[in-house]
């Protein structure tokens, strides 16, 4: 059930092109932010209002993005339960 609620998200957002890869789950709890006031915080662990301004800005293009957007979607919807037993 939660890998649909993740990729009816993946499909109704800007990667509808890319099919749900579940690895970018583990990719989200592991990887820091290489970058900017969070930096060095887990993907995962940033704060839904950072998010929210990538979600106005835009992600970035790349696998950071995909991984920022993906959270967001995740915090969004009130899932991020379905972190907690990989973490």
């Amino acid at each position: 059930l939660a890998q649909n609620c993740l990729e009816d998200m993946w499909w109704k957002g800007n990667c509808f092109n890319m099919s749900f890869n579940p690895q970018i789950l583990l990719d989200i709890i592991k990887t820091p932010m290489p970058y900017g006031k969070y930096k060095d915080r887990k993907i995962c662990d940033l704060p839904i209002h950072y998010l929210e301004w990538f979600a106005r800005q835009g992600f970035p293009k790349n696998k950071l993005g995909v991984m920022l957007e993906t959270i967001y979607e995740i915090k969004l919807n009130g899932l991020e339960d379905l972190l907690k037993p990989l973490k």
